[in-house]
């Protein structure tokens, strides 16, 4: 059980609650509210509580032929996308490293969030002007050449519900126009790497490439990243075919055919 803080800021029922999903996922098996109430030494009326809020948010599952408690599929998922990403980071590392000294440049891991990538690694050139981005930092799907290489070969469903959230400006060359954004995503899908010119940050670019799961599903995208003045486009061009070479690979452990990799 987490000690008690005596931070000002924490929500203290949020905390019980979260008291409450850890013992039950402990536990192992079903367990009843008797038995959640008293070891967690919360009273038996707030420890349903907690217990029916956690269940309808998919935390846990109720029994009610039983009248028990067990993990539920929501919790389930983030564990299976824990797993994921952690073998993901573990087979793109070494690629990282290798793809860094050969371009002496930025190269970066990223995951799709809501409407957003998320970096869980990279791996920084030995140089002094580099791009701004850290580990657990979000931006824009639809202004990043991460979030395109992901965008491109989300099914189309997803990609359409992506595209509906708002679309912010990051700067002035940012795409905002939904027609030429999809258009961009085609090509994106057609030559296997995305490529992106400060349109979310100024004088920076990104040349992106997907990875993908057994299912052809873009679990996470690798990208190098430089300022302009250090990627000519034939440089940019050869960057990514280089990165769509080792994400195809990286995919193909995943258990990805190559026809869907390529």
């Amino acid at each position: 059980m987490p000690k008690a803080t005596e931070n000002p800021y924490v929500v203290q029922p949020v905390m019980k609650a979260l008291k409450v999903l850890e013992l039950v996922a402990r536990h192992g098996h079903e367990i009843a509210l008797t038995a959640v109430s008293k070891e967690s030494r919360i009273p038996k009326t707030t420890t349903f509580r907690y217990l029916q809020t956690l269940s309808a948010a998919g935390f846990l599952d109720h029994n009610r032929a039983t009248d028990r408690y067990t993990l539920g599929p929501q919790m389930r998922s983030i564990a299976r996308a824990d797993a994921s990403v952690s073998k993901v980071r573990t087979l793109a590392r070494p690629a990282m490293i290798e793809l860094m000294h050969e371009f002496n440049e930025t190269v970066n891991l990223a995951v799709k969030g809501n409407g957003t990538i998320v970096y869980i690694d990279l791996i920084e050139a030995n140089r002094s002007l580099r791009m701004q981005a850290r580990i657990g930092d979000s931006h824009p799907m639809h202004s990043t050449a991460l979030g395109k290489a992901i965008l491109a070969f989300l099914p189309e469903a997803e990609r359409q519900r992506q595209l509906d959230q708002p679309l912010t400006e990051r700067t002035g060359r940012t795409l905002l126009e939904r027609e030429e954004i999809e258009r961009q995503l085609r090509q994106v899908a057609r030559t296997g790497y995305a490529t992106e010119m400060g349109e979310n940050e100024d004088g920076a670019m990104c040349i992106s490439a997907p990875i993908l799961d057994e299912d052809g599903y873009p679990v996470a995208a690798l990208s190098i990243s430089a300022p302009l003045m250090r990627m000519p486009h034939s440089l940019a061009a050869k960057a990514g075919a280089r990165l769509r070479e080792i994400a195809a690979g990286i995919s193909a452990r995943l258990g990805s055919q190559p026809a869907a990799a390529g």
